[in-house]
C-alpha cells in the first residue's frame, strides 16, 4: 500500500472537477444508517444551538447540515455533512463523545471525497495509554490485526496529514485511507464502519463506572480534546473557501458544543451519585 501525504484541500486543487455525487448518497446513506442505531440505543436530544444550521449554504453552490445531541450517556454527537459534490468535494461525519459515567474511547467516523474516496474511522483514547496500559490491552491491541489488514490492503492508498497535531490526536489503530471512489470502496468501508460501530457499543454495553470524583475531571479532557481537535483541523480552510470565515467558526463551534444549549451529561441528575 502507498502512502499520501498532503492536506484535503492539496488533493482537491490538483485534480479535476470531478462529480461525487454517487458517492455523497452513499456515504450519507451509511451514516445516517449507523446515527439510527446509536439513537436506538442511547437517549438523545437535538440541541437547539444546531437547529440554524440545518441548511446552509455558500455562493459557490455547496451545501451543508449540522445535527448535534446530547444525552445522559452522551455527551456530544455530531451527525453532519458538507458537500459540492459536482466539484469533487463531500464530507459525511459521526462523531460520538461519551459522558464521563465511562471511559470507553469516543467513536470517530468521516467519510469524503476530494475526489478520492476517503474514509476515517478511530477509537479516541480519553487518556496517555503508554501509561494507562489497561485501555490499551483492552481498546487498542486487539484491534491492531485489523487495522494490519487493511494498512496491506491492496486498494486501499493510507492518507498521512501534514499537520503534526492532527497524526498526535490519533489511535495507534486509527483507519485513514484513500481509494478510488466506486463500489468496491463503498462496499468496503461499510463493512469496516460497521464492525467499528459494533465494537464501540459492545464496548460501552461492557464498561466499569467511572468514580463520579473522577468524572468532572475526565469530562473536562473530552471537552478540551474535542475543541482542539475542530479548531484546528487543517481541513477548516474547506469551510472558509466553501462558506465564508464567520459561518465556518459557527460550524467548528458546533462541532465540539462552543454553543451548546443542554447540559453536559455529567451533570444530569443521574450522574451526581
Amino acid at each position: 500500500m502507498s502512502q499520501s501525504l498532503k492536506y484535503v484541500q492539496e488533493h482537491l486543487d490538483e485534480s479535476g472537477p470531478t462529480d461525487v455525487s454517487e458517492t455523497f448518497a452513499a456515504w450519507s446513506a451509511l451514516v445516517e444508517r449507523l446515527k439510527n442505531r446509536v439513537a436506538d440505543r442511547f437517549a438523545l436530544e437535538r440541541d437547539p444551538s444546531s437547529e440554524p444550521l440545518e441548511d446552509f449554504g455558500g455562493e459557490t453552490g455547496a451545501k451543508g447540515r449540522v445535527r448535534t445531541y446530547s444525552g445522559p450517556e452522551i455527551d456530544w454527537m455530531v451527525h453532519s455533512h458538507m458537500e459540492n459534490a459536482a466539484a469533487g468535494f463531500c464530507n459525511v461525519h459521526l462523531t460520538i463523545w461519551l459522558g464521563p459515567q465511562i471511559k470507553v474511547p469516543h467513536f470517530g467516523m468521516a467519510l469524503g471525497c476530494f475526489p478520492q474516496g476517503w474514509f476515517f474511522l478511530d477509537s479516541v483514547p480519553r487518556s496517555y495509554l503508554v501509561t494507562d496500559t489497561d485501555s490499551f490491552d483492552r481498546y487498542y491491541e486487539p484491534v491492531n490485526a485489523r487495522w494490519e489488514q487493511l494498512q496491506n490492503h491492496s486498494l486501499l492508498e493510507e492518507f498521512v496529514s501534514r499537520s503534526a497535531f492532527v497524526r498526535a490526536g490519533l489511535s495507534p489503530t486509527a483507519f485513514c485511507h484513500m481509494a478510488p471512489a466506486g463500489e468496491e470502496m463503498t462496499a468496503l468501508v461499510t463493512e469496516v464502519a460497521e464492525e467499528h460501530l459494533d465494537r464501540w457499543l459492545g464496548w460501552v454495553d461492557e464498561a466499569e463506572a467511572v468514580p463520579v470524583a473522577e468524572r468532572a475531571a475526565l469530562a473536562a479532557d473530552d471537552e478540551a480534546i474535542r475543541r482542539n481537535i475542530a479548531e484546528r483541523d487543517p481541513a477548516n480552510v474547506m469551510g472558509d473557501r466553501y462558506f465564508g470565515a464567520e459561518t465556518t467558526q459557527r460550524l467548528v463551534r458546533a462541532l465540539w458544543g462552543g454553543d451548546r444549549v443542554l447540559p453536559r451529561a455529567h451533570e444530569h441528575e443521574a450522574h451526581r451519585s
